[in-house]
């Protein structure tokens, strides 16, 4: 089965769309809601509206996506271009706008990526429509998923939920969460599941909202889980504890969003060159395509080299996609990508501040704030060095307890 990691031409509109809407909608309210920290980006209404007619028309395949789920069944002599590489490129697209708005997008929070990810049929008509934001770090833990003490018992038909969960995305704003919480702490890693919990559920409480470095349009949350009870058809995936299975089926979520939050960064960064190009070229710097670096500016030679590292970043990220429409494991992938976007965003849009000098680091652009919000991305969903410690524990076949 062979990639080809040019854009498909079925998504080619839904790009273009995507890149009109950055382009003429979320840019030109960015700095506003950078500014008004907490805020709900009003706007955002009408882009929902819009999302949701694409999709119920059929008119534009993963539309507005922030998650997808892979079909049980696929000819394996057919290459497939499907929703989710459609939604890393229109992610990325969206994030070109801002990175913070796209994260406020109503009913595609990262808890819908989780629920496309696992969530059996019933559930997935069940909950079809809901906001789902995703509760995994506690205040005990940062990147370390495993040590999820939030807990669930079962009392009858439903779970009892206790626990406090902080940096929860879009925490106030959803209609519902996705919780991790372990059913019994002494089996580990095989214990943790995740579940549905609707807002309004008695002891849910939204503690606070963070102030943050960046994505300040994105209301980040502290949520507390008081006795709340859940029905125990809300569980995701099966309510067997499978110690040898081990982590896999929550980490099946990760297979999906890990990808999203690299589209995320190339997306962001690639904002941030496009607009150092043109700065540099009014300030008579020049990047040439067929000289090498070293006959040019050291300000076009750092250019090249980034766009280079960027483009790294990208082909990674359409891989993971790639291989999740065909069926294939892409966890490798998926954690791969995820570093090395998450480290390019960073570095790159950082960079162009540098380049630019005075105008990079004040408010005149939006290069300073492009800084700010790219760091999010390569902490959340597991950091750098999550990341790379998962890849070289594929990469070397040693388990976690064989590499920490």
């Amino acid at each position: 089965m062979a990639i080809n990691l040019e854009v498909p031409r079925k998504h080619r509109a839904l790009i273009d769309q995507a890149h009109q809407v950055a382009m003429n909608m979320l840019r030109p309210i960015s700095r506003k809601y950078d500014i008004a920290e907490h805020e709900y980006p009003k706007e955002l209404d009408v882009l929902a509206a819009m999302i949701d007619g694409l999709s119920e028309s059929g008119a534009s395949e993963g539309a507005g996506a922030t998650g997808v789920r892979r079909d049980d069944i696929v000819d394996d002599k057919t290459v497939k271009n499907g929703a989710n590489l459609a939604s890393v490129t229109s992610v990325a697209e969206m994030c070109w706008g801002d990175v913070g708005l796209m994260l406020s997008f109503p009913r595609q929070g990262l808890g819908n990526s989780a629920i496309a990810s696992v969530a059996n049929d019933e559930q997935m008509k069940r909950f079809e429509g809901k906001w789902a934001s995703m509760a995994i770090t506690e205040p005990a833990f940062g990147s370390d998923s495993a040590q999820v003490s939030t807990t669930a018992v079962l009392d009858g038909d439903e779970y009892v939920i206790n626990g406090e969960k902080i940096f929860v995305t879009s925490g106030e704003r959803s209609d519902c969460i996705v919780v991790w919480a372990t059913l019994d702490k002494s089996l580990g890693r095989a214990a943790i599941k995740s579940f549905v919990v609707e807002k309004g559920t008695p002891g849910v409480k939204v503690e606070r909202l963070e102030e943050k470095l960046g994505i300040r349009a994105s209301d980040t949350a502290v949520i507390t889980f008081t006795d709340a009870r859940v029905p125990k058809e809300n569980l995701m995936g099966s309510p067997e504890i499978n110690v040898e299975q081990g982590f896999a089926g929550a980490m099946a979520t990760f297979d999906n969003t890990r990808p999203l939050v690299a589209a995320m960064a190339v997306g962001c960064a690639r904002a941030s060159l496009d607009l150092t190009r043109d700065l540099l070229k009014q300030a008579g710097v020049e990047i040439d395509y067929d000289r090498p670096a070293y006959l040019q500016h050291a300000a076009a030679a750092k250019f090249l080299q980034l766009e280079a590292d960027w483009e790294g970043a990208r082909l990674l990220t359409l891989q993971a996609a790639w291989m999740a429409d065909n069926r294939k494991p892409n966890s490798l992938e998926a954690s791969m990508a995820k570093a090395k976007a998450g480290r390019v965003g960073s570095d790159v849009t950082l960079s162009c501040v540098e380049l630019c000098s005075s105008i990079g680091y004040s408010e005149t652009e939006l290069l300073e704030k492009w800084a700010r919000d790219s760091k999010i991305l390569d902490i959340f969903e597991g950091t750098q060095q999550i990341q790379q410690l998962i890849v070289a524990r594929r990469v070397l076949n040693l388990s976690s307890a064989e590499l920490k």
